[in-house]
């Protein structure tokens, strides 16, 4: 399953000025600060409350245009983007030189391009319709294709997918209901779709998370297990429940494991159990007696 976010590529275009004063001719002196020169009935500017002439401003604190390289004068508007800075007539697309004041742009290895320069050049096109994305609009893209937003739809229900979760199936790109509908098995247990990973037995087929002991409830996907009338087990609760019990030590007998055992006369050990009750000496591949319900060696049974 697979998720994408589109992208968005309009910039934005901020503007700045300063504001020019006239020196108060009635105040008795009133300089520039950096100069020194009477501002009496001159333009200046205040920067942080402090006045200066417009020659030690511009020299001091205005920007260069990064068109022309020239200073962008006080009687100028300043224009800006990405701590950058343009004379007005100097914004213009680096292509077609058309003007870009309040315009939409695009801005691709630091230079900047109208929407039709930009689309020609970069643009991607749109997998489905294959006319271009423009710079500004929504655009998704999944594995090297881009659509436009209204154009990846789910091939089911052809409803657009946006940036929901989606599935991707024989060239087809599918919503999560709809692929659930058309594709997913259902689970033996809890009857949901099953969308990934999932477990097959005996031709039906679970979750993992739903795949279970009958008796315990643990999870059995990747664990031995064996079944009895149709339910599954994993082997300490089979054995717990049908195992043939050990004479001996009275513990499950199971061959799940590959476990070797004796049998007697409905009677059954396991074979490291399968001793003389009297003297303990192993009674697998030798003779033996009984007495009553005691298994005992040759030797111990004579003395009895």
């Amino acid at each position: 399953m697979s998720h994408f976010v589109a992208p968005h590529h309009r910039a934005l275009l901020t503007s700045s000025d300063r504001r020019l004063y006239i020196g108060n001719m009635s105040a008795e002196r009133f300089d520039c600060h950096y100069c020194k020169t009477s501002l009496l009935g001159k333009q200046y500017i205040l920067r942080e409350e402090t006045q200066y002439c417009t020659k030690c401003y511009e020299n001091l604190f205005a920007n260069c245009c990064e068109d022309c390289g020239k200073p962008i004068g006080c009687n100028c508007k300043d224009l800006s983007y990405k701590d950058r800075h343009w004379h007005e007539q100097c914004f213009k697309c680096a292509q077609c030189s058309k003007a870009l004041v309040e315009k939409p742009f695009a801005a691709k290895d630091e230079l900047l391009l109208c929407t039709d320069c930009y689309s020609q050049k970069y643009s991607s096109k749109c997998f489905t319709c294959k006319k271009t994305i423009m710079p500004g609009s929504r655009k998704m893209e999944y594995k090297g294709n881009s659509w436009h937003e209204t154009c990846f739809l789910c091939h089911r229900c052809q409803q657009p997918i946006g940036t929901k979760s989606f599935i991707p199936k024989d060239n087809g790109y599918f919503c999560v209901p709809c692929f659930e509908k058309q594709f997913a098995y259902q689970c033996n247990s809890c009857k949901k779709a099953i969308t990934t990973g999932g477990v097959t037995y005996h031709d039906k087929p679970w979750h993992r998370e739903c795949f279970l002991c009958t008796g315990c409830k643990k999870q059995l996907a990747g664990q031995r297990f064996t079944s009895r009338d149709e339910f599954s087990y994993c082997l300490d609760c089979f054995s717990s429940l049908y195992a043939k019990k050990c004479v001996g030590c009275t513990m499950p007998i199971t061959s799940l494991a590959g476990v070797k055992y004796i049998s007697f006369e409905e009677r059954q050990w396991h074979t490291e159990c399968f001793t003389c009750m009297k003297c303990s000496v192993s009674l697998v591949g030798r003779g033996f007696l009984t007495h009553r319900d005691d298994t005992l060696c040759t030797d111990c049974g004579r003395e009895k």
